[in-house]
Protein backbone atom coordinates (compact mmCIF):
# COMPACT_ATOMS: atom_id res chain seq x y z
CA UNK A 1 0.00 0.00 0.00
CA UNK A 2 1.40 3.32 -1.10
CA UNK A 3 1.57 6.16 1.33
CA UNK A 4 0.71 9.71 0.38
CA UNK A 5 3.46 12.15 1.09
CA UNK A 6 2.65 15.37 2.88
CA UNK A 7 3.43 17.18 -0.37
CA UNK A 8 0.76 15.24 -2.26
CA UNK A 9 -1.75 15.83 0.53
CA UNK A 10 -1.04 19.57 0.43
CA UNK A 11 -1.53 19.63 -3.35
CA UNK A 12 -4.89 17.86 -3.03
CA UNK A 13 -6.01 20.23 -0.28
CA UNK A 14 -4.92 23.26 -2.32
CA UNK A 15 -6.85 21.94 -5.32
CA UNK A 16 -10.01 21.52 -3.26
CA UNK A 17 -9.53 25.00 -1.81
CA UNK A 18 -9.19 26.57 -5.27
CA UNK A 19 -12.33 24.79 -6.51
CA UNK A 20 -14.25 25.83 -3.39
CA UNK A 21 -13.19 29.48 -3.64
CA UNK A 22 -14.02 29.57 -7.36
CA UNK A 23 -17.48 28.07 -6.78
CA UNK A 24 -18.12 30.38 -3.83
CA UNK A 25 -17.06 33.45 -5.82
CA UNK A 26 -19.17 32.40 -8.80
CA UNK A 27 -22.27 31.82 -6.64
CA UNK A 28 -21.74 35.13 -4.85
CA UNK A 29 -21.28 36.92 -8.18
CA UNK A 30 -24.47 35.44 -9.65
CA UNK A 31 -26.48 36.34 -6.57
CA UNK A 32 -25.32 39.97 -6.68
CA UNK A 33 -28.01 42.45 -7.69
CA UNK A 34 -27.83 44.76 -10.68
CA UNK A 35 -27.13 48.19 -9.20
CA UNK A 36 -26.43 50.31 -12.27
CA UNK A 37 -27.15 50.56 -16.01
CA UNK A 38 -24.37 51.69 -18.32
CA UNK A 39 -24.96 52.43 -22.01
CA UNK A 40 -22.09 52.79 -24.48
CA UNK A 41 -22.72 53.94 -28.06
CA UNK A 42 -20.31 52.50 -30.61
CA UNK A 43 -19.03 54.56 -33.54
CA UNK A 44 -19.64 58.23 -34.30
CA UNK A 45 -23.35 58.13 -35.12
CA UNK A 46 -24.78 59.00 -31.69
CA UNK A 47 -27.96 60.35 -33.18
CA UNK A 48 -31.35 58.76 -32.85
CA UNK A 49 -31.15 57.28 -29.36
CA UNK A 50 -30.14 58.71 -25.99
CA UNK A 51 -28.82 56.93 -22.91
CA UNK A 52 -32.15 57.44 -21.18
CA UNK A 53 -34.09 55.93 -24.10
CA UNK A 54 -31.94 52.78 -23.99
CA UNK A 55 -32.21 52.63 -20.19
CA UNK A 56 -36.00 52.79 -20.47
CA UNK A 57 -35.98 49.93 -22.99
CA UNK A 58 -33.83 47.84 -20.66
CA UNK A 59 -35.95 48.54 -17.58
CA UNK A 60 -39.11 47.74 -19.54
CA UNK A 61 -37.64 44.40 -20.65
CA UNK A 62 -36.51 43.67 -17.08
CA UNK A 63 -40.04 43.96 -15.76
CA UNK A 64 -39.99 47.58 -14.69
CA UNK A 65 -36.88 47.53 -12.49
CA UNK A 66 -33.18 46.80 -12.82
CA UNK A 67 -32.74 45.95 -9.13
CA UNK A 68 -32.76 42.18 -9.66
CA UNK A 69 -30.19 39.44 -9.25
CA UNK A 70 -27.71 38.94 -12.07
CA UNK A 71 -28.69 35.29 -12.43
CA UNK A 72 -32.26 36.37 -13.26
CA UNK A 73 -31.15 38.48 -16.21
CA UNK A 74 -31.41 36.74 -19.60
CA UNK A 75 -28.74 38.61 -21.56
CA UNK A 76 -29.62 36.98 -24.90
CA UNK A 77 -33.26 37.99 -24.54
CA UNK A 78 -32.24 41.57 -23.76
CA UNK A 79 -30.00 41.70 -26.84
CA UNK A 80 -32.74 40.20 -29.01
CA UNK A 81 -35.33 42.72 -27.79
CA UNK A 82 -32.97 45.66 -28.31
CA UNK A 83 -32.19 44.57 -31.88
CA UNK A 84 -35.91 44.79 -32.68
CA UNK A 85 -35.79 48.55 -32.15
CA UNK A 86 -35.88 50.40 -35.51
CA UNK A 87 -32.78 52.49 -34.76
CA UNK A 88 -30.53 49.72 -33.40
CA UNK A 89 -28.28 47.71 -35.72
CA UNK A 90 -26.28 45.76 -33.12
CA UNK A 91 -26.56 45.27 -29.35
CA UNK A 92 -24.29 43.56 -26.84
CA UNK A 93 -25.35 43.18 -23.19
CA UNK A 94 -23.25 41.81 -20.33
CA UNK A 95 -22.74 42.28 -16.60
CA UNK A 96 -19.63 43.24 -14.65
CA UNK A 97 -18.53 41.63 -11.40
CA UNK A 98 -19.64 44.66 -9.40
CA UNK A 99 -23.24 44.51 -10.64
CA UNK A 100 -23.22 46.90 -13.60
CA UNK A 101 -25.38 45.96 -16.59
CA UNK A 102 -23.37 47.19 -19.58
CA UNK A 103 -25.04 47.67 -22.96
CA UNK A 104 -23.09 48.44 -26.13
CA UNK A 105 -25.24 49.87 -28.92
CA UNK A 106 -24.50 50.38 -32.62
CA UNK A 107 -27.16 52.57 -34.20
CA UNK A 108 -28.29 52.35 -37.80
CA UNK A 109 -26.64 54.92 -40.03
CA UNK A 110 -28.87 56.40 -42.77
CA UNK A 111 -27.44 57.14 -46.20
CA UNK A 112 -30.58 58.72 -47.70
CA UNK A 113 -34.02 59.96 -46.75
CA UNK A 114 -36.80 58.68 -49.00
CA UNK A 115 -40.09 60.44 -49.74
CA UNK A 116 -42.53 58.36 -51.77
CA UNK A 117 -46.34 58.24 -51.80
CA UNK A 118 -46.78 60.05 -48.49
CA UNK A 119 -44.14 57.82 -46.89
CA UNK A 120 -41.07 59.37 -45.32
CA UNK A 121 -38.25 57.13 -44.08
CA UNK A 122 -34.51 56.48 -44.00
CA UNK A 123 -32.53 53.77 -45.79
CA UNK A 124 -29.18 52.38 -44.62
CA UNK A 125 -26.22 50.79 -46.42
CA UNK A 126 -27.87 47.36 -46.27
CA UNK A 127 -31.01 48.61 -48.00
CA UNK A 128 -33.04 48.37 -44.80
CA UNK A 129 -35.62 51.10 -44.29
CA UNK A 130 -36.50 52.60 -40.92
CA UNK A 131 -38.59 55.42 -39.54
CA UNK A 132 -37.57 59.00 -38.89
CA UNK A 133 -36.57 60.11 -35.41
CA UNK A 134 -38.09 62.84 -33.27
CA UNK A 135 -34.75 63.13 -31.52
CA UNK A 136 -32.49 63.88 -34.48
CA UNK A 137 -32.67 64.64 -38.21
CA UNK A 138 -29.79 63.24 -40.26
CA UNK A 139 -28.24 65.36 -43.02
CA UNK A 140 -28.43 62.96 -45.94
CA UNK A 141 -29.65 63.41 -49.54
CA UNK A 142 -33.42 63.79 -49.88
CA UNK A 143 -34.68 61.25 -52.41
CA UNK A 144 -38.03 61.62 -54.18
CA UNK A 145 -39.48 58.47 -55.72
CA UNK A 146 -39.46 54.71 -55.26
CA UNK A 147 -36.27 52.74 -54.65
CA UNK A 148 -38.00 49.35 -54.78
CA UNK A 149 -37.71 46.90 -57.65
CA UNK A 150 -34.85 45.45 -59.68
CA UNK A 151 -32.81 48.66 -59.45
CA UNK A 152 -32.90 48.88 -55.64
CA UNK A 153 -29.35 47.57 -55.19
CA UNK A 154 -28.13 50.14 -57.68
CA UNK A 155 -29.92 52.97 -55.91
CA UNK A 156 -28.54 51.91 -52.53
CA UNK A 157 -25.03 51.64 -53.99
CA UNK A 158 -25.38 55.16 -55.41
CA UNK A 159 -26.38 56.50 -52.00
CA UNK A 160 -23.45 54.62 -50.41
CA UNK A 161 -20.93 56.10 -52.83
CA UNK A 162 -22.22 59.57 -52.00
CA UNK A 163 -22.15 58.91 -48.24
CA UNK A 164 -18.59 57.58 -48.31
CA UNK A 165 -17.13 60.42 -50.40
CA UNK A 166 -16.50 63.73 -48.62
CA UNK A 167 -16.94 65.82 -51.77
CA UNK A 168 -20.13 64.11 -52.94
CA UNK A 169 -21.56 64.02 -49.43
CA UNK A 170 -21.19 67.78 -49.18
CA UNK A 171 -22.26 68.48 -52.76
CA UNK A 172 -25.27 66.26 -53.55
CA UNK A 173 -28.36 67.27 -51.54
CA UNK A 174 -31.35 65.87 -53.47
CA UNK A 175 -32.14 63.06 -55.91
CA UNK A 176 -35.26 62.63 -58.02
CA UNK A 177 -35.91 59.07 -59.23
CA UNK A 178 -37.91 58.94 -62.46
CA UNK A 179 -40.39 56.18 -63.30
CA UNK A 180 -37.86 54.57 -65.68
CA UNK A 181 -35.20 54.44 -62.93
CA UNK A 182 -33.15 57.40 -64.12
CA UNK A 183 -31.89 59.81 -61.47
CA UNK A 184 -31.61 63.57 -61.48
CA UNK A 185 -29.56 65.24 -58.77
CA UNK A 186 -29.34 68.71 -57.26
CA UNK A 187 -26.26 70.27 -55.70
CA UNK A 188 -25.78 72.48 -52.68
CA UNK A 189 -23.81 75.31 -54.29
CA UNK A 190 -25.08 75.59 -57.87
CA UNK A 191 -28.42 75.59 -59.69
CA UNK A 192 -27.69 73.11 -62.46
CA UNK A 193 -29.36 69.69 -62.59
CA UNK A 194 -27.27 66.53 -62.87
CA UNK A 195 -28.75 63.95 -65.23
CA UNK A 196 -27.20 60.80 -63.76
CA UNK A 197 -29.28 58.21 -65.57
CA UNK A 198 -29.88 54.74 -64.18
CA UNK A 199 -27.68 53.41 -61.34
CA UNK A 200 -25.07 51.75 -63.56
CA UNK A 201 -21.34 52.52 -63.87
CA UNK A 202 -21.82 54.61 -60.76
CA UNK A 203 -18.16 55.15 -59.85
CA UNK A 204 -17.28 56.11 -63.44
CA UNK A 205 -20.07 58.68 -63.62
CA UNK A 206 -19.08 60.30 -60.33
CA UNK A 207 -15.43 60.31 -61.40
CA UNK A 208 -16.46 62.19 -64.55
CA UNK A 209 -18.51 64.62 -62.47
CA UNK A 210 -15.56 65.38 -60.20
CA UNK A 211 -13.35 66.04 -63.23
CA UNK A 212 -15.99 68.35 -64.70
CA UNK A 213 -16.42 70.18 -61.39
CA UNK A 214 -12.70 70.75 -60.99
CA UNK A 215 -12.38 72.08 -64.55
CA UNK A 216 -15.51 74.25 -64.48
CA UNK A 217 -14.70 75.90 -61.15
CA UNK A 218 -11.22 76.84 -62.37
CA UNK A 219 -12.62 78.61 -65.44
CA UNK A 220 -15.55 80.19 -63.57
CA UNK A 221 -17.97 78.53 -65.97
CA UNK A 222 -19.81 76.36 -63.49
CA UNK A 223 -22.43 78.96 -62.54
CA UNK A 224 -23.56 79.29 -66.18
CA UNK A 225 -24.69 75.70 -66.67
CA UNK A 226 -28.31 74.58 -66.37
CA UNK A 227 -27.72 70.85 -66.74
CA UNK A 228 -24.85 68.37 -66.53
CA UNK A 229 -25.38 65.05 -68.30
CA UNK A 230 -23.41 62.06 -66.96
CA UNK A 231 -25.27 59.33 -68.85
CA UNK A 232 -22.57 59.03 -71.52
CA UNK A 233 -19.62 57.72 -69.53
CA UNK A 234 -17.07 58.72 -72.17
CA UNK A 235 -17.86 62.41 -71.78
CA UNK A 236 -19.78 64.98 -69.76
CA UNK A 237 -22.37 66.90 -71.77
CA UNK A 238 -23.33 70.31 -70.39
CA UNK A 239 -25.92 72.85 -71.47
CA UNK A 240 -26.27 76.52 -70.59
Amino acid sequence: MKRFSWQNIRLVLMLFLVVFLYSFTNIRNESRKINKLQVEFQGDNKMFLTNQMVNNLLIQNLGGTFSIQKEQVDLKDLESDLKKHPFIEKAEVFTSEDGVLITKISQKSPIARIINKNRNFYVDKNGSVFQLSNNFSSRVPLVQGSIEGELKKGFVKTFCVIAEDDFLKKNIIAIDIQKNGSMKMLTREYDYEINFGKPIQIEKKFKNYKAFYQYATKDSLIGKYKSVNLIFTQQVVCSK
